[in-house]
């Protein structure tokens, strides 16, 4: 006996198979209008950033009301080797990765550290600014390690590096989260913290400032040098980010930059 097909079958086949080419059409537009950020950029003239302005120095408002650091210099820089004009956008660090998400920026330029959590949505650039994450305080508290921390209160920014990596190597820490770096700076140098979890950079600031409340290094928590963070899928906007570094370092701008923002010259293993 011949089988025959149901016309109502053969006619969802053939809307099947007919819409096979337009998917496949929608999906590869989708990939590439998302990997084409860079041609994008350069059609808009402008490169958005999301930089930090209550971390200083690498990024805060100056007396003239403008953004300034060692960031801010660096996107800059980023925006000169693209030669399109610069939109510096503020951020936090728990807002800096959704926004890059979302298509609020094209670059993250925010002192951020690498870790395996974020190299799973974002890609990253090649390092451009030495970092590293510690815990310091006065030298009345005798701090060496994360065992000592038992029974003191330390003070942390909610969501940064810092506060990550002591939740998990002194969990018997009185930790006191802040929203932002200038609650946090404000709570050590008043009192309402023994300690500060912070970085490198961050204290030297305090210490320039406000010698009375000396914050001293006690323990690294983790050496995190900086690096510009990208949506993924985007090689050539990485490999753009990645030469203009390699150039600056190559021609002197990130030394004087870190001379001018860090009081000292770019470190050689950098």
């Amino acid at each position: 006996m011949k089988r025959t097909t149901p016309r109502s079958v053969r006619r969802a086949f053939l809307v099947a198979l007919l819409s096979v080419p337009v998917i496949v059409h929608l999906v590869f537009h989708t990939i590439a209008a998302h990997a084409d950020t860079l041609d994008n950029i350069a059609k808009a003239g402008v490169l958005k950033v999301a930089v930090p302005e209550d971390y200083p120095p690498f990024g805060s408002v100056g007396p003239d009301m403008k953004p300034q650091g060692y960031d801010i210099d660096t996107a800059a820089f980023l925006a000169k080797s693209m030669n399109v004009k610069l939109e510096l956008v503020p951020v936090n660090s728990a807002n800096r990765i959704p926004y890059l998400q979302t298509g609020k920026v094209d670059l993250v330029i925010s002192s951020l550290g690498k870790t395996p959590e974020r190299e799973k949505v974002i890609d990253f650039s090649t390092a451009y600014a030495p970092y590293y994450q510690g815990v310091f305080g006065p030298a009345d508290i005798k701090v060496s390690g994360p065992a000592d921390l038992t029974g003191k209160t330390v003070g942390a920014t909610r969501g940064a590096l810092e506060e990550i990596g002591l939740t998990q190597m002194a969990p018997n820490a009185t930790i006191k989260r802040f929203e932002d770096n200038n609650a946090t700076i404000a709570a050590f140098l008043s009192g309402q913290v023994q300690l500060i979890a912070a970085g490198n950079i961050v204290a030297a600031a305090i210490i320039a400032k406000n010698p009375p409340r000396r914050p001293e290094p006690k323990f690294v928590i983790k050496n995190s040098p900086c690096f510009v963070g990208m949506n993924k899928s985007e090689p050539r906007l990485q490999q753009k980010v990645n030469a203009a570094i390699a150039q600056a370092r190559q021609d002197g701008t990130l030394n004087t930059m870190s001379k001018k923002w860090f009081g000292a010259p770019l470190p050689a293993d950098l």
